[in-house]
């Protein structure tokens, strides 16, 4: 039966108030997952506050009891594997063991420039991601903390997300494409000897709902003061362009969109949550579009 959760993109305005409220609305109505991008600067060029990712998820993990949390996901580049293990460490006995650790090989060019880190090639990095892992583990101990591994790539991501993943998460452009990759993993996993349904599946992708076309044109207008591409663009426009990429519509329209994915094998949904101060959306996720997905998901 296929979940949903709640993916904040934190450096794209997230304050303190937003966060505390989210992560109340998070855990009050049921998302399986809250989860943070963890970045240093925003990815769209604007100039906006943000929150830094594991002092966000220190304190969601006091203010919860029930939801997952975790960064999706912490570039290597950004830390010494076994100081990201400490750090995560103490946000996981917060939460009673509530933590995912989403950690990836880095990619954005700019904010590693900006903030004077290197950013070595692909394949450094990816070196790097493997030989860090087993220093990760080892600041666990005695208990083994679940990594989530995202992306596509048919060589190093698969083989590290095969040998290491507790999820794997794939930012999937259609249906088709995540059923290749999911069957590759497979087999990748089938080759090492590790069962193929150790590891979860989901996929993250951005969302705008409304109750009817009215709501999903006034959310189009809050949506181009977070996102610059679609400050003043025509609701029509803009709608359609989205259509193409997030899962769009009315809640019995997202349900419809994300059922294939489901069908597919995909067992989580994070959904790109933009717009902070929309608890409503969250509400209309929560009330209608997840027992729908979840009776779709079980209907054989």
């Amino acid at each position: 039966m296929a979940q949903v959760g709640v993916m904040i993109e934190a450096q794209e305005g997230l304050s303190w108030e937003r966060w505390r409220r989210i992560v109340a609305d998070a855990e009050r109505l049921g998302f399986a997952s809250l989860r943070t991008s963890d970045h240093l600067q925003s990815v769209m060029g604007a100039d906006r506050e943000s929150l830094s990712a594991w002092p966000a998820l220190a304190l969601a993990a006091e203010w919860t009891e029930r939801i997952q949390l975790g960064p999706m996901v912490s570039p290597i580049t950004f830390y010494v594997p076994a100081v990201l293990g400490r750090i995560a460490r103490g946000v996981d006995d917060l939460s009673g063991g509530r933590l995912i650790l989403g950690v990836g090989a880095g990619w954005n060019e700019a904010e590693h420039k900006a903030s004077g880190i290197p950013l070595p090639g692909w394949r450094e990095r990816f070196d790097r991601l493997e030989e860090g892992i087993p220093r990760i583990r080892q600041t666990f101990t005695s208990r083994e903390i679940p990594l989530l591994i995202g992306g596509g790539g048919e060589r190093r991501t698969r083989d590290i997300t095969a040998r290491e993943a507790a999820e794997w998460n794939f930012l999937t452009p259609d249906v088709e494409t995540f059923r290749e990759k999911s069957a590759s993993l497979d087999a990748r996993c089938r080759e090492i000897g590790r069962p193929p349904s150790e590891i979860r599946r989901s996929m993250m992708r951005g969302y705008l709902i409304g109750r009817d076309e009215a709501e999903l044109r006034d959310r189009v207008g809050g949506l181009g003061e977070v996102i610059p591409r679609w400050r003043g663009a025509e609701a029509e426009q803009a709608l359609m362009a989205l259509r193409e990429r997030w899962f769009v519509g009315t809640p019995q329209q997202v349900v419809d969109q994300m059922r294939p994915y489901a069908e597919a094998g995909v067992d989580l949904f994070m959904l790109q949550h933009f717009l902070l101060d929309d608890a409503a959306a969250l509400e209309l996720l929560a009330k209608e579009v997840m027992p729908a997905l979840a009776t779709a998901s079980a209907t054989p």
